[in-house]
């Protein structure tokens, strides 16, 4: 059984993906089930099996028709989530950037032909996310090819829920919000959870000042103040006997990188029960922009004013709003361009949000309360990232892409995530999501450092403890602008002349 503190990455040199769904592979692997083959490589099939065999499951069995890399994580008749990122359908400048902003259906089927096999044909697997708010989940669901993934299944008698974990869905013109739809949602509905002094804002200065999703800020803040620090969960995820996240491996211009840790936003019921940023300066405990001058009070007045006009004149006030933040792009730049909203390196709220996410997935109970703080009454939360063709840069929707050939395994987030980082050229602790998520309060998430973490790779190089991993073997991603110069790591020379 490999440990919480190892993370396994399989490196093929390989920077594409299978583009036809329902992305069979094309080897006759002696434990594969389904029969049907593909006629083209699969990078991602590959690159999946390639980790469970790093990680040595089932150790015993393989190269046989038995061999069941899950066995010890899944058992017959369970209920398994897979959480992929489903962010977005669409890349604002390349048509075929979603490759490198949602994590592939190739990725997503290998993982699942591996689930069915633990599973034993006894169970149920669920593909479910929150897309922001603006996106299509049909059109995602089409991109990726998981309809096509469903009915394969559906072949053989097995069940695949695709579900749309959200409550509403926007239709978005020129950034503002012009049509709101209501969704079913999760058909298990939203589970509240209040963390109150466990959770990772008990100690912040910023209640009554929080953004989140949406124009109405007073939401948010009625979730987190007075103590209470609230959030929804969507019923599936909670009742899941697993979660397997499949997470992208991407920069982000709030949390410097997302990965295991940050795809957790997509398990809620209701992203405007979630902080964002926190508005006004640091010398005031807010973080939306490092130093902000007249120029900028008065955009976030102006902004601030529009949008409330949006919401309380649906017709004319998302018309108004349109028209304002072009000429509000002209005067104050586009936030493609430059630092609003807690777009930067002292984001100091999203990293909170996203780590009281991890304890109620991991700690959470269906009736709303939280088990106790020892390791062994965690979730199994596993944890295979899809980092084939990444994203640098302007993530997470509007990243450059990064070629990186990569897929990674582990059993604990905060480890999947640390090694993550430094393979991207990143240190863990001038990262705010990570290296807190060693230290979080109230609820553990881990007993250990990040410099325990330890790699296990095809990649010679790549094997040891993490920060031994030398850095002329790794990538050497290129920042969110609002992070650049933040978040690489130092070398000697580098740390000598910053001083």
């Amino acid at each position: 059984m490999p440990s919480p503190i190892q993370v396994f990455v399989s490196s093929s040199g390989n920077q594409r993906y299978l583009q036809r769904a329902p992305f069979h592979p094309r080897v006759a692997y002696p434990e594969y089930r389904f029969g049907a083959r593909g006629e083209d490589d699969n990078p991602a099939y590959e690159g999946v099996r390639e980790c469970f065999v790093l990680a040595g499951l089932d150790a015993e069995n393989f190269g046989t028709r038995d061999w069941n890399p899950l066995r010890d994580f899944i058992r017959p008749g369970e209920v398994v989530v897979l959480k992929p990122n489903m962010i977005k359908e669409r890349h604002p400048r390349d048509p075929d950037g979603w490759e490198y902003v949602l994590t592939h259906g190739s990725v997503i089927r290998a993982v699942a032909d591996y689930v069915w096999k633990a599973l034993r044909g006894s169970g149920r697997i669920i593909i479910a996310d929150a897309p922001q708010t603006d996106s299509s989940f049909k059109e995602i669901v089409r991109l990726l090819g998981l309809d096509d993934i469903r009915d394969f299944y559906a072949t053989h008698g097995l069940h695949v829920d695709l579900i749309d974990l959200r409550r509403e869905e926007w239709t978005n013109q020129d950034g503002i919000i012009v049509e709101r739809r209501p969704l079913s949602g999760d058909p298990r509905g939203g589970i509240a959870f209040d963390l109150g002094h466990a959770s990772e804002f008990a100690t912040h200065r910023g209640a009554g000042r929080y953004y989140g999703a949406d124009y109405d800020e007073g939401l948010v803040n009625r979730h987190h103040t007075g103590g209470r620090h609230e959030y929804l969960i969507a019923g599936s995820v909670m009742e899941a006997d697993v979660v397997f996240n499949l997470p992208k491996l991407k920069t982000h211009k709030k949390a410097g990188i997302t990965v295991a840790l940050k795809n957790l936003v997509g398990i809620n019921a209701d992203k405007n029960w979630l902080p964002h940023h926190t508005e006004g300066d640091p010398s005031a405990g807010g973080d939306e922009h490092p130093r902000p001058g007249l120029w900028h009070r008065l955009e976030r007045q102006l902004a601030r004013q529009f949008k409330q006009i949006s919401l309380r004149a649906p017709l004319l006030g998302p018309w108004l709003h349109r028209h304002a933040r072009k000429v509000g792009r002209h005067l104050f730049g586009d936030t493609e361009n430059v630092v609003r909203s807690g777009n930067w390196w002292g984001n100091d709220t999203v990293w909170r949000m996203c780590l009281d996410l991890n304890k109620i997935l991991f700690y959470g109970s269906p009736d709303g309360r939280l088990r106790p703080a020892e390791p062994a009454q965690r979730k199994r939360h596993l944890v295979l990232v899809d980092g084939i063709i990444a994203g640098e840069g302007r993530g997470p929707i509007n990243p450059d892409p990064f070629p990186a050939g990569i897929i990674a395994f582990g059993l604990h987030p905060a480890s999947v995530d640390a090694a993550c980082a430094w393979l991207m050229g990143f240190d863990p602790d001038r990262i705010p999501i990570v290296r807190n998520a060693f230290q979080a309060r109230g609820w553990p998430l881990t007993e250990w450092s990040w410099r325990d973490v330890q790699l296990v790779s095809n990649k010679p190089e790549w094997n040891g403890l993490v920060a031994d991993v030398r850095e002329d073997s790794t990538f050497h991603f290129e920042p969110h602008f609002g992070w650049k110069g933040r978040i690489e790591r130092l070398t000697a020379a580098t740390a000598a002349s910053a001083d």
